[in-house]
């Protein structure tokens, strides 16, 4: 019951990598990582933090997409916001997956099988259009069935090269989709990504409470590590009958779903995506739902989410351009 206790009080109070108590606090005893807090070695070198700016300067914004738990449509949403920004052919997109183990980009924006080329100024990102572009450890692989076992610092160097070494060229919008949880990757990230620029994080969840209880630790990650977030989308939100057009709850809200959960915790509640089974059947093969079922409920919902992403990022730049 003491260590228990001792451990709840320590992730409560975990004063964040950035603080300057980080690894010094009464609270990051007995943390694995007090060492490296304490010494600084969690915040990024400056050399590196000076090459990662360089690389990133032309990236106008740039998002990542959370979740607290798998299997709640992140990627997938990651993808279709992809294609919905790229929708307007003078915007230039890029969509990056870190989601080292289990990298599904590949398969759903029809990339499957292909492999990243080295030019002179890095590596090139791989094309579904001219204005949008995608990289992922699924293109360094020999098989899409293939097992990345790796520990936490070989994923940090990955995501790492990733910024660093692709060649991204002018972008309006780096779309991040990342793993589920707060764990190594989504610190690496917001690390690397802090010495140039980010936007915010969409939040993604389905309605039902084992989902929130975890969205509630992306938003506390979100807020000690000093994260903006856009706000929250429910996705899987009821199930619309193409036929009939009723709604079916198929994954009945029982604490309010994530409505209830970001008015309790002030955040934006970008909006709902009800269950459409054309989603899947696109991304199987690798296409647009968009574009595919342009009239179903469900894409007039991402619409309308993509578009108040988009006048969110707007606002976010003229905000920075005035405190420069």
């Amino acid at each position: 019951a003491a260590v228990a206790a001792q451990l709840s009080l320590s992730l409560a109070e975990c004063p964040g990598i950035g603080n300057a108590q980080a690894g010094r606090a009464a609270a990051c005893q007995g943390c694995p990582n007090q060492g490296l807090c304490a010494a600084g070695a969690a915040e990024p070198d400056p050399a590196e933090a000076a090459e990662l700016r360089e690389r990133l300067r032309a990236v106008r914004h740039t998002v990542l997409v959370l979740s607290g738990k798998g299997g709640v449509g992140k990627s997938t949403f990651s993808a279709h916001l992809a294609h919905g920004l790229a929708a307007d052919e003078t915007k230039q997109v890029a969509l990056l997956d870190i989601d080292i183990c289990g990298p599904s980009i590949p398969k759903m924006m029809g990339l499957e099988g292909e492999q990243v080329h080295q030019s002179g100024s890095g590596w090139s990102p791989v094309y579904v259009e001219e204005n949008l572009g995608v990289m992922s450890v699924g293109f360094l692989l020999s098989s899409p069935d293939d097992a990345v076992i790796w520990r936490g610092p070989k994923k940090n160097g990955l995501i790492k090269q990733f910024l660093r070494d692709v060649d991204w060229g002018e972008v309006d919008y780096l779309i991040v989709d990342t793993p589920p949880g707060t764990s190594d990757e989504h610190l690496s990230i917001v690390q690397f990504l802090s010495t140039a620029h980010i936007d915010g994080a969409v939040i993604v969840t389905t309605p039902q409470e084992v989902s929130l209880q975890d969205v509630r630790k992306e938003i506390n990650f979100c807020r000690k590590v000093k994260l903006p977030i856009i706000g929250v989308v429910e996705n899987m939100s009821g199930f619309v009958c193409p036929k009939c057009k009723n709604e079916s709850q198929i994954f009945p809200p029982t604490t309010g779903g994530a409505e209830k959960m970001c008015q309790n915790l002030n955040v934006s509640l970008l909006g709902k995506v009800p269950l459409d089974p054309q989603i899947g059947k696109s991304c199987d093969r690798g296409q647009s739902f968009l574009a595919e079922a342009p009239e179903s409920p469900a894409t007039l919902s991402y619409r309308n989410i993509i578009q108040r992403i988009q006048e969110y990022c707007e606002q976010h730049h003229l905000q920075e351009e005035k405190i420069m």
